[in-house]
């Protein structure tokens, strides 16, 4: 069985948009799902319930693994892109179903309790996006970065924030919608 049992390509599943100012919501691959419950009951449908259990096992070893090599060596097992010297907190938890859609840079730090999601389950449709943390990027502690978003060189995402679009290189981003609240000279 395979990992993504859905027939439907990301093409197919696109809406007719032909915006191009970067937002969010263009980049995500859409799958409708038929039935009277919302998506979230077609999850099996989606993603090989194997696969699931397995970096479901994988991701709860990882949250509490305390050594760095170890948990990006777990999390690279189930297709994280994981660069050089990454540092996860303990209890972070990248995307159950679709983790190797995610991509942290070199030196980056998902911060304790942080949440990357690659998925959306919605009523009449689920959705999917990459998650890229670009090298040397901060997410503080209990924030959570939804599907679809970059976050950029340098940034840094305050805790607890919700991310729900791209966040500038060198930016510091806070708040539920995080928000840019400063914005660091480049130093390249």
């Amino acid at each position: 069985m395979s990992d993504d049992a859905d027939p439907t390509s990301a093409e197919e599943s696109r809406p007719e948009e032909t915006t191009t100012d970067g937002v969010r919501a263009d980049r995500l691959d859409r799958f409708p799902t038929r039935g009277p419950r919302n998506s979230l009951w077609s999850w099996p449908d989606a993603k090989s319930p194997l696969a699931v259990v397995r970096n479901y096992v994988v991701i709860v070893l990882a949250r509490v693994c305390p050594s760095l090599r170890l948990k990006n060596w777990l999390l690279r097992r189930i297709g994280v892109t994981v660069g050089t010297g990454v540092s996860w907190g303990l209890e972070s938890t990248p995307d159950v179903f679709w983790p190797e859609r995610i991509a942290v840079g070199d030196d980056a730090i998902v911060g304790y309790d942080a949440t990357l999601l690659c998925h959306e389950f919605l009523h009449e449709e689920y959705r999917l996006g990459d998650v890229v943390v670009e090298e040397r990027a901060m997410i503080g502690a209990g924030a959570v970065v939804l599907p679809g978003v970059t976050i950029g060189a340098g940034a840094r995402v305050a805790a607890n924030s919700l991310v729900a679009a791209d966040v500038p290189p060198n930016a510091t981003v806070a708040g539920v919608p995080a928000e840019v609240v400063s914005q660091a000279e480049s130093t390249a």
